[in-house]
């Protein structure tokens, strides 16, 4: 028996589990993918997976809904897969280790995958039913939408007939999304020297923030590690000469990074100075984030002294006012929608690779290094915004901070917003609906966050489009919830939804 095999609905959470079981982090789709096209086999219905694993399956409508407009349910087959350092699961070959802590359900140790686990789980269980009454069924599950909504991009959906699209991508219970901010993945890229350094090596951790989605939680104002880590940096940099060893941070442009770890080689006399750096930004970091993100630490191991292949100390200065001048964060908040962030970026991923593999010094690259080593620093951010000119100009104002770094810039995954459609018989309908179950008015909102709905939007004439779903919380995280008792109340919603004729 399965963890979630007493919840219900049980074929919401029977399928859920499944899911969990097979890896399915972005850009690690073939096995969920060829799960879901031998689900449709098995069910003797219609299915197209195509060459980036995107898979359409059709359910024909049920006798008597044979004249109702087809609906098209749509949603992301990968998640953002994060674990906690000292967790020891493989998230590229293994599955998750689910877990039920009262209405809660989490995964022990990393994230959940609820976004977007919860819609394919969702989508299967109506397939599945045999008794369930619905119009023509167009299921429409794309991979790698975490990582800059390349399925939806590359789709095919010259197959459907529907122009009625239930987003099932949304984590807050009780609120429509009717439009959303477009965006772009920015790459900042600052070339770097290596060379040989001589020096105490130390690790410096920057950590324990809570992280987060970087559309549905900029607003919160919460740490973001790498660009922490700048500042740290800068200061440092700005009153001893210190250099780069290694640097990384974050695991996806679109997840606000929670720990930043390098490896920094100083002179034996500056390390007092250096102590007292860390120890100042340290205290000013945890008072100034009190609220907002009180769990920052920044912690340091002394690795040894000795001679090592690092970032020069002149290039390791340039990359740090580089990376403290970055901006981020919320830029604007929307003038037409009170409270909802209008533009804003995120510095998701930083890393510092060097053109040979030098991190593992060994004496063939200790003898190259005579002759320079190039390597490269590179920040990725998720830019968003809900006015294109704005999102143009925030890309450009990377581009001049990262070309007076002496680096240039990659554009990629941009994608469209969503227009707000004024006249949506979809959204009435729901919106009644809602209504008549919940005694009610849900709230109909725009959202910071991308969704596919733009990209497929462009695809399907006249898309009719409304994003819901149930209660989670804290998704691209560890601490990712999914509720149980809103994944049900959702679930009685989206069948009678299916259920009720046009009048």
């Amino acid at each position: 028996m399965g963890v979630l095999s007493n919840l219900k609905p049980e074929k919401v959470f029977y399928f859920f589990e499944e899911i969990t079981k097979i890896p399915h982090g972005s850009g690690n789709m073939e096995q969920i993918s060829d799960y879901l096209v031998a689900f449709a086999k098995e069910r003797n219905l219609f299915h197209i997976q195509d060459e980036l694993k995107n898979v359409i399956i059709v359910k024909e409508a049920t006798c008597g809904y044979e004249e109702e407009p087809a609906v098209i349910l749509q949603g992301h087959m990968d998640m953002v897969a994060v674990k906690k350092p000292d967790c020891d699961i493989d998230m590229k070959t293994q599955g998750l280790k689910v877990a039920v802590n009262g209405d809660k359900i989490y995964a022990e140790g990393t994230s959940l995958g609820g976004d977007d686990g919860i819609a394919v789980a969702y989508a299967l269980a109506i397939l599945d039913s045999d008794d369930l009454k619905h119009p023509r069924l167009e299921v429409v599950l794309t991979v790698d939408e975490e990582v800059g909504l390349d399925g939806a991009r590359e789709i095919d959906l010259s197959v459907l007939k529907g122009n009625r699209m239930i987003n099932l991508d949304s984590e807050e219970e009780g609120i429509f999304l009717t439009s959303c901010a477009g965006g772009a993945r920015v790459g900042c890229h600052v070339p770097v020297i290596f060379a040989e350094v001589e020096g105490i090596a130390v690790e410096v951790a920057l950590a324990g923030l809570q992280g987060g989605h970087s559309g549905a939680e900029i607003h919160k104002e919460r740490g973001n590690s790498n660009a922490l880590f700048g500042r740290l940096l800068w200061r440092i940099s700005d009153k001893i000469a210190v250099a780069m060893q290694s640097l990384n941070g974050g695991l996806a442009d679109n997840a606000i990074p929670r720990e930043t770890r390098a490896v920094l080689v100083i002179k034996e006399k500056d390390k007092e100075v250096f102590d007292k750096i860390v120890k100042d930004v340290a205290a000013n970091l945890a008072e100034e984030y009190a609220t907002k993100d009180p769990g920052i630490t920044i912690e340091t191991k002394e690795l040894g002294r000795g001679v090592y292949p690092c970032v020069t100390p002149e290039d390791t200065r340039n990359a740090a006012s580089f990376l403290f001048a970055l901006p981020g964060g919320v830029q604007a908040m929307s003038a037409d929608m009170p409270g909802l962030v209008e533009t804003s970026l995120n510095m998701g991923i930083l890393e510092l690779e060097a053109a040979e593999s030098c991190m593992d010094a060994d004496a063939d690259f200790m003898d190259e290094l005579s002759d320079e080593v190039f390597g490269e620093l590179t920040a990725e951010f998720s830019v968003r915004s809900s006015v294109e000119s704005a999102k143009n100009a925030l890309i450009d104002k990377l581009e001049a901070i990262t070309v007076m770094a002496g680096g240039d810039i990659t554009i990629t995954g941009e994608y469209p917003g969503w227009k707000y459609r004024k006249n949506s018989p979809l959204r009435d309908k729901m919106v009644a609906l809602y209504e008549k179950m919940y005694g009610e008015k849900p709230r109909v909102e725009a959202i910071h966050a991308g969704l596919e709905c733009g990209i497929l939007g462009s695809k399907i004439t006249d898309l009719d489009c409304v994003s819901m779903g149930p209660q989670m919380s804290d998704i691209h995280t560890t601490e990712e919830t999914l509720s149980i008792s809103s994944t049900a109340r959702v679930w009685d919603y989206l069948v009678m939804l299916l259920e009720e004729k046009d009048n």
